[in-house]
């Protein structure tokens, strides 16, 4: 019922729809006891470290697989791995740690942190919220039942075509990859729409624009970054899995197709991803960063316009992943000048946490090593990408 309608109805029947409003909410909220309530469980704080936990095992296991590649290349004439098998590995560690790692673990720090930073009881939907992690640990456990089969993904975690084209490439475990990053698209869709719902329906009264955390203005613009860019891998996925299964020619170039389409909508999704990835995590740094030096953080709005023309400024730059692919020479200049240009968002956000650095009071406990350390190694790392 709308607030303004609520307002005209006596004052007892309003008190009864609100009674009956929080029996309700109080029922989706509540975690039966035992399996059933393990498994049902709508409460965020549990999603939230359900999704590090499964994170960080599938971490582990891309872990091991970069191990026994390293092996492989330990010496001449190693035989632990086949070619094959060789090219399966790196595929699937791949795959593991952009897909099933990077993005997983931070919506489990977000999941845990949103509505407690927000100040309010639970996500907006928290039955979807749960739905988004099942899904999540289904795509994860679909994509490596391709081991299973004899058949896994060869090509790279970029799938370029037409080299996974059924012509070139038979086996199934394109169409399980195919498949499982559809799935784990829809995971990440209905995630990102609860976060930002979560944010413009459920914060306290009192928190406005000015007082959000940083970390809620990265989840949130990382958010509206994956409704835009996640549809874009999910259509090219579905496209190639039609290529492969249903005749169609999107990509194959003997059909009228075009392999450079797969690029396109591969990185437009691609770079605008690597941006979901850094945000919640930079927007961890800056809310930890001044806590533990005892003040403010320096350009607190600087930083949260930064945030967001870092992930504006993100799709604008997919291209330089395809200079070598024969585009036109102005559109590349366009995208080389995009490429460079986001580094100054970036740089604002790291000239901040230095200031903050230097005229905060820091208290020397492990999270603050961390946090310094970070710092140090992203700048030290940050280039145009």
């Amino acid at each position: 019922m709308h607030e303004a309608e609520l307002m005209r109805v006596p004052q007892i029947a309003r008190a009864g729809y609100e009674s009956t409003l929080a029996e309700r909410l109080e029922h989706i909220w509540k975690t039966e006891p035992g399996i059933y309530g393990w498994l049902a469980t709508v409460d965020h704080k549990k999603i939230g470290l359900r999704y590090i936990v499964t994170a960080l095992i599938f971490l582990v296991v891309g872990g091991v697989e970069a191990l026994v590649m390293r092996v492989q290349l330990g010496g001449p004439e190693q035989h632990l791995l086949t070619p094959a098998q060789y090219n399966q590995l790196f595929t699937m560690h791949g795959i593991t740690m952009i897909f099933l790692y990077a993005l997983p673990i931070l919506s489990g720090f977000s999941n845990y942190l949103f509505p407690l930073l927000l100040g309010s009881r639970d996500m907006a939907f928290p039955r979807l919220n749960a739905v988004s992690y099942w899904i999540y640990l289904f795509s994860g456990v679909f994509i490596y039942s391709s081991f299973l089969t004899g058949q896994t993904p060869d090509a790279g975690w970029f799938n370029y075509t037409p080299y996974t084209l059924r012509d070139y490439d038979p086996g199934r475990g394109m169409d399980i990859y195919a498949l499982g990053m559809v799935f784990l698209g829809v995971s990440t869709t209905v995630g990102s729409i609860n976060f930002v719902v979560t944010f413009l329906r459920t914060k306290a009264t009192g928190i406005s624009i000015n007082r959000l955390p940083i970390m809620i203005w990265g989840t949130l613009t990382a958010s509206v970054g994956n409704l835009f860019a996640v549809p874009a891998v999910s259509l090219a996925f579905f496209m190639l899995w039609t290529d492969r299964q249903l005749g169609t020619h999107f990509f194959d170039p003997t059909g009228g197709g075009h392999p450079l389409l797969w690029q396109h909508l591969f990185w437009m999704f691609g770079h605008p991803w690597v941006y979901a990835i850094v945000l919640p995590a930079m927007g961890i740094i800056s809310d930890t960063i001044q806590v533990f030096c005892r003040r403010p953080l320096v350009g607190y709005t600087l930083v949260a316009l930064s945030t967001v023309a870092t992930m504006f400024i993100g799709f604008g730059v997919w291209v330089h992943h395809m200079f070598a692919t024969g585009l036109p020479p102005l559109s590349l200049s366009f995208f080389s000048a995009a490429s460079i240009v986001i580094v100054i968002p970036s740089a604002v956000a790291v000239f901040a946490w230095i200031a903050t650095l230097y005229t905060g009071r820091p208290v020397f406990k492990t999270p603050f090593s961390f946090i310094a350390w970070s710092v140090l190694i992203y700048t030290l790392t940050r280039t145009p990408d």
